[in-house]
């Protein structure tokens, strides 16, 4: 499995494609095979979302991003309409399609901006969804670093609040950089913005960068205008600068500021300048021309104010513009058009291939090579990940990719509800499996066709008023013992979700979810007289998978056995172990009551501890422990001082609950209270599968249930 690296900017307006792009390269000269993956393509310009695929174009150890990245417009769209988690899938689904490819794989986060404050969510939730290790880039210089330790400790808290343990350090970019500024003074000469001293990586002082939570310095870039070498035409573009001889496009390798006096500018007309002249020193424009015309290639001239130069200045100037001289103009003052520099930010165009490999070398060579050699020995290592972890994202993909891989057929019989309606074509459009819906067809086409819906061939529509007469007899030879007759049934089958179950017990389908218009009870209850258990299962129970951020957790029984003796409870855990191994997830059984180990007494607490051992007994394989409470067993650091010898303790995935009561106000607690997606009641040990939907299930919920239905009717059904 590969290693994922999200590279997150901290400073609003940094874009850290060509840090990726360095290091990139230094991992490349390691012989590590790596790629880039960004998740949504940073640009407003719909039709051109190619600016930030500087290093993507030049580096052929990167992700094809046609296939794998999502546009802004998308993700706003998505943000907007409150579907965050259908982006995050989105954006997991992309990042799945090549990550087998790869030993490492770097992550460009978002750029930050003060007109994007959502950018930040959003780098926090991409990091979590992949599981990804963080570097912070940020940038430093005298008057700053006080305020970089405070906006790192900030971020650092926003990922993780345990001590930061997913970030695994920073790099910090335009180290010592000449912000751009003038004197007015002409007894001070004006210094031109040029390169800065290479500090050394190792003999920086950086302690200290967060308080508590010292964070590796993996990369320390100097800032140097000579390497960047932006072109006169991007700095003129940024500028919006008006043409007066658009000339040939040079590089800018030093930017001078031209408001000393002419004797003490002269020594500084060199190849590569950019000549920043009020419009109103005549004096510097007609020397600087003088210049070009002596074959001293000046990268251009850009004159500030709004002063008008009279023709016959310019006439003097004229034969120097055949020199390929370029000259623009700013309305703007000298003053404001510095600070305006100082917010330049350097995007290298996809074609300037030159800059671009100048600019991933210089950044390559003042990163880490510690923090390098230290990649590739976790390579060489390959450590064991462990599967108990299971994102949230990261289990609805599996669930839709195990589902791909089977054909069956799903019955639901609240037809004629509009979220079901739209929850089955998407079913369906995505190549999963058939879906059947019970109503009436032309209700059912008309409601499709005012959400916009075009139906599919594959999505089957059954008039149940056709019907039902054909599971009379069947449903009297069912239920005879408990009074059935042919007019009661008559009328039972009246109810959609007891027809949907008849047809199931016929094995005309494969199995049945309800629930989003009918009860709980309702919908689990003709499971239960008429699918019944499963001749092998003890009793019938329940789980909900609790989809958290970082990790999706089983709780069981939430739903169905009010209050299970030793016996069933012990049944409950095993059933349990066995669906969550089902949707790839290790079992990690905390069997939860309200004292830990030997710390309590009562029946409560003897059951628990009866029922652990049961489980321990007949299934010695299963990683199982109790009592717990569940703070022990979820908290790490409580699970050491509560359960230090617990092989379960800090790290369950499973919660089972000791009665119905404790499990269903658990799971709705943490539902509410963390603001997340459950999924269930799903029924265990029936003899086929139906399950359960919230009657406040959105869309994407009853998706993700008929799903995890097609799985579990290609188990031992």
């Amino acid at each position: 499995m590969a290693r994922t690296i999200m590279f997150i900017p901290i400073d609003t307006y940094m874009d850290v494609s060509n840090i990726l792009g360095g290091v990139l390269l230094a991992i490349k000269h390691s012989k590590i095979h790596s790629g880039l993956f960004i998740p949504i393509v940073q640009t407003y310009d719909n039709k051109n979302p190619t600016t930030t695929k500087i290093s993507i174009n030049t580096n052929p150890s990167s992700i094809d991003l046609a296939d794998s990245s999502i546009s802004l417009h998308h993700a706003i769209k998505r943000i907007l309409s409150s579907q965050v988690d259908m982006l995050m899938e989105e954006i997991f689904i992309n990042y799945k399609k090549n990550i087998d490819k790869y030993d490492v794989i770097l992550v460009q986060g978002l750029m930050p901006s003060h007109i994007n404050p959502y950018i930040y969510m959003l780098n926090t939730q991409i990091a979590q969804i992949l599981n990804a290790e963080i570097i912070l880039v940020g940038t430093e210089n005298n008057n700053y670093f006080p305020q970089l330790k405070e906006r790192v400790t900030l971020i650092s808290n926003s990922f993780n609040s345990n001590k930061n343990k997913n970030i695994i350090g920073i790099i910090l970019n335009k180290i010592d950089n000449n912000t751009i500024s003038i004197n007015n003074s002409s007894s001070k000469k004006s210094t031109p913005v040029n390169d800065a001293c290479e500090p050394c990586l190792f003999t920086l002082n950086t302690s200290n960068l967060v308080d508590e939570n010292l964070l590796p310095l993996l990369g320390y870039i100097p800032w140097s205008l000579r390497v960047i070498a932006p072109r006169s035409s991007d700095l003129f573009h940024y500028l919006h600068a008006s043409p007066i001889n658009k000339g040939k496009i040079r590089r800018v390798t030093s930017i001078i500021f031209c408001i000393d006096p002419l004797e003490n500018m002269l020594k500084i007309f060199k190849p590569g300048a950019l000549l920043v002249i009020p419009s109103h020193r005549l004096d510097m424009l007609l020397t600087t021309c003088l210049a070009a015309l002596n074959n001293i290639y000046i990268s251009g001239i850009l004159l500030t104010d709004s002063y008008s130069i009279n023709k016959a200045t310019w006439k003097l100037c004229r034969i120097a513009f055949q020199t390929e001289l370029a000259v623009f103009q700013v309305a703007r003052n000298i003053q404001q058009t510095t600070f305006d520099l100082n917010k330049f930010i350097l995007k290298v165009s996809s074609n300037d291939i030159k800059n671009i490999e100048r600019i991933q070398t210089y950044v390559a060579r003042h990163v880490s090579t510690k923090w390098i050699n230290s990649l590739h020995q976790s390579i060489l290592n390959k450590p064991i990940i462990n599967r108990y972890h299971v994102s949230a994202a990261e289990f609805k993909y599996q669930l839709i990719q195990l589902s791909h891989k089977i054909k069956k057929r799903i019955i639901l019989p609240e037809g004629e509800e509009p979220r079901i309606i739209q929850a089955a074509t998407m079913f369906v459009e995505r190549n999963i499996s058939d879906c059947i819906l019970l109503g009436d067809p032309k209700k059912i086409k008309y409601i499709a066709s005012q959400l916009g819906i075009k139906f599919s061939a594959r999505i089957q529509i059954i008039n149940p008023e056709i019907i039902r007469e054909q599971y009379v007899d069947r449903l009297v030879e069912l239920r005879k013992i408990q009074g059935m007759t042919k007019l009661f049934a008559h009328n039972q089958l009246k109810d959609n979700v007891i027809l949907g179950t008849m047809m199931l017990e016929r094995d005309e389908v494969d199995g049945l979810v309800s629930g989003s218009i009918n009860t709980t009870a309702n919908t689990i209850r003709p499971a239960l007289q008429l699918i019944k258990k499963e001749t092998n299962n003890l009793l019938v129970s329940s789980v909900f998978f609790m989809l958290l951020p970082k990790q999706v957790l089983v709780y069981g029984d939430c739903a169905i056995n009010r209050n299970p003796n030793p016996e069933e409870l012990a049944e409950i855990a095993i059933q349990s172990a066995h669906s969550a191994i089902a949707f790839g997830i290790e079992p990690r059984i905390a069997m939860i009551s309200y004292s830990t180990g030997d710390s309590g007494s009562g029946d409560s607490v003897k059951k628990v501890m009866e029922a652990t051992h049961i489980v321990q007994k007949k299934r010695p394989d299963l990683l199982i422990d109790g009592p717990l409470q569940y703070d022990a067993a979820i908290i790490p650091n409580i699970a050491q001082s509560k359960a230090p010898n617990s092989v379960v303790a800090g790290q369950a995935t499973i919660f089972i609950f000791p009665d119905l009561n404790t499990g269903n106000t658990t799971y709705k607690a943490v539902q509410h209270a963390a603001n997340i997606n459950t999924i269930g009641p799903m029924l265990q040990g029936l003899g086929k599968p139906v399950n359960d939907l919230s009657r406040s299930a959105l869309v994407e919920d009853i998706l993700y249930t008929i799903a995890l239905t097609v799985v579990q009717a290609s188990q031992s059904y």
